[in-house]
Order: C-alpha cells, then sequence, then structure tokens
C-alpha cells in the first residue's frame, strides 16, 4: 500500500493545487517527485506538529496538502494542530498514515496507532478510508485529493487477496439469506472474517470507509445480530453502529485492537493474534456471540 500511494502522490502531482508534506518519513521514496516538483514536496523534518501547521496554511492558500507519516506520529503526536490548524480554520487536507495499528511492532510501543481513528472520530466531518488492498489505494486517494473536505487514507501492510475499489458502501461478500447475523468487516480484516466464518450462516459486507458510515447499507443489511471487526480501537463504530439501529432491537459485538496495553514486541502477526483479530481468535468471538 505504501508503494502504490508513493507513486499515485507522484500522479496527483501532476496538479499544480497539490503539496507533499513530509517529516522525514518516506522522505526517500520521494525524493523523484521532489526533484521533479522541488516547491510541493516539503520535507519538514522530525517535526510533526509543524507539518500539520504548514499543511493548515498551504490549506488556507488554496492547496490542497497531502500529509504523510507513521500513524501514531501522524494523529496522535499532532493531534492538538489537526484539531487546531485544520479542523478549527476549516482547512482541508489529506492525511495518509502508514502503520496501522501494530504493522511495526518490533519497533515498539511507539510505533503502535489503534486510536488513530478513534481520534479523528472526535472531529466533525471527516473521511475516513482503511483500504484492504494496495489496489484500492489509488482511487480512493485520487478522490480524496479530488475534493476539499479533511480526510484520512490508513494504509497498512496487511491485505486482503481481494481488492474491492468502489466499497466504501457496504458490499455483500457473502450472503447467509434474510435475518442471519451480520458482520461488517473493515479494510484488511475481511480475509480473516470471511475465514472465521466460513461454516456459520453470517453474512458478511466489506468497507474501506468507515466515515461516513454506510448507515442506510447497514439498515438494509442487519437482523438482530451485528457483529463490527476494524482493525483498530475495539468499538471505534460502535457508536455509529448503535445510532443508525437505535429504533429497533438488537445485539452488537465489536471486535478490534483491544485497550489493554500489551507491553511485549513481536511481530504484527503476533499482535493480531493476541488481539484475537486472526481467523482462529475471531472465530471463537463469533461463536461466543453468537451462542
Amino acid at each position: 500500500m505504501r508503494d502504490a500511494f508513493v507513486t499515485s502522490t507522484e500522479e496527483v502531482l501532476a496538479d499544480p493545487r497539490t503539496t507533499v508534506v513530509l517529516a522525514d518519513i518516506s522522505a526517500a521514496a520521494f525524493e523523484p517527485a521532489a526533484a521533479r516538483y522541488p516547491d510541493r514536496v516539503i520535507n519538514v523534518g522530525i517535526r510533526e506538529q509543524l507539518m500539520i501547521g504548514v499543511a493548515g496554511g498551504l490549506a488556507l492558500t488554496g492547496q490542497r496538502p497531502i500529509v504523510h507519516s507513521y500513524a501514531p506520529f501522524l494523529v496522535e503526536r499532532a493531534y492538538e494542530q489537526i484539531k487546531l490548524d485544520l479542523d478549527h480554520q476549516d482547512a482541508g487536507a489529506v492525511l495518509v498514515g502508514i502503520g496501522g495499528s501494530y504493522d511495526r511492532a518490533a519497533a515498539g510501543r511507539t510505533h503502535l496507532g489503534p486510536a488513530d481513528v478513534a481520534l479523528l472520530d472526535t472531529l466533525d466531518g471527516w473521511t475516513v478510508h482503511v483500504p484492504g488492498h494496495p489496489d484500492e489505494v489509488r482511487p480512493l486517494l485520487r478522490d480524496v485529493v479530488c475534493g476539499q473536505d479533511s480526510a484520512y487514507l490508513r494504509l497498512s501492510v496487511r491485505t486482503n487477496a481481494q481488492a474491492y475499489p468502489q466499497a466504501g458502501d457496504l458490499h455483500v461478500v457473502r450472503d447467509a439469506g434474510p435475518g442471519a447475523p451480520l458482520l461488517v468487516a473493515v479494510g484488511p480484516v475481511l480475509d480473516a472474517a470471511v475465514a472465521a466464518t466460513a461454516d456459520r450462516p453470517v453474512t458478511v459486507a466489506y468497507t474501506h470507509r468507515p466515515r461516513p458510515f454506510d448507515t442506510a447499507g447497514l439498515r438494509a443489511l442487519a437482523g438482530t445480530e451485528v457483529i463490527l471487526v476494524e482493525p483498530y480501537l475495539a468499538g471505534t463504530s460502535a457508536r455509529v453502529v448503535s445510532e443508525a439501529l437505535a429504533d429497533r432491537p438488537h445485539r452488537l459485538l465489536a471486535l478490534g485492537v483491544g485497550r489493554k496495553d500489551l507491553r511485549r514486541y513481536g511481530s504484527a502477526e503476533d499482535h493480531e493474534r493476541w488481539h484475537g483479530l486472526d481467523a482462529a481468535g475471531l472465530r471463537r468471538s463469533v461463536d461466543a456471540f453468537l451462542t
């Protein structure tokens, strides 16, 4: 996904309205673009708060800034600047985070960012895309760059086997029939969710756009039981789902990265397993919920 982002960004830089703002991360990957567009590839050094401030200033002058770093540096470390220099100023920017929740688990807690989407959800009007495949990155980036409001594109090394580039609204991957429990998988957790429910009467739907959430599609598909699987902080979209179904009886199971600090390194696969987001872990949670 990161490679797809760099290539796609080089394409959109042909539009003189776009500027890339970096804080050292991926600077080497953008060297060819910087040589071609020296005034519109800006590296502020290891100053993430300044990176957001610069983006806000560029947006106020009519530029469409694309701001990029690891998720914990981009969103958590610079949250105050996102709140003030972008959101409060009504200055639209495109934030592109890499690292997912635990892609760089071997680098320690500084590189883990499972709370990014929940933090941005405290602000109003943001579009959030969580692609599940590299082939979804290019059309999503071009779409948000062509817009005016703020957007967050959350990239990961975890991927599904198949791309669904148009799946902003809920896309039914497996239909178990009317009244069946509904599982909504966001981004790169789809394959594990499909495997976990392979022999269960569960409808599985996919989206790479948790914000704005497809509440109309949810209401059309949901029965009594709804299972939400997100690759970041568990329960991040529980509020949206509950509000959308507030007028009907329902039960909700929200799965994702747990709030407990594991205080260990390991690999991305290890963290996926420890948080119960692998197929076996999801199956245990789903079975317990449905029985």
